[in-house]
């Protein structure tokens, strides 16, 4: 019973990963490095904006799936 919640948790969480590393943006500065754009307000308080909130999330459920495929291999025997 309890492999199989465990089962469907990281299913889940592999989902979500998958869907929230899709929606970041590309660490690439591009043509916006040259002109300094990328010094602006937004470029130094990323940690508040959406993307650091992204960045967090996705940290969280990394981990979380490292966790889980360790559990449930574990488990496994």
């Amino acid at each position: 019973m309890l492999r199989t919640i465990l089962t469907i948790l990281f299913i889940i969480v592999s989902v979500a990963l998958s869907i929230i590393v899709l929606m970041q943006e590309g660490k690439s500065a591009g043509l916006g490095a040259i002109s300094g754009a990328a010094e602006s307000y937004w470029g130094k308080n990323k940690g508040r904006s959406m993307e650091g909130t992204l960045v967090k999330i996705t940290r969280v459920l990394a981990i979380s799936f490292i966790v889980l495929a360790a559990v449930l291999n574990i488990s496994r025997f």
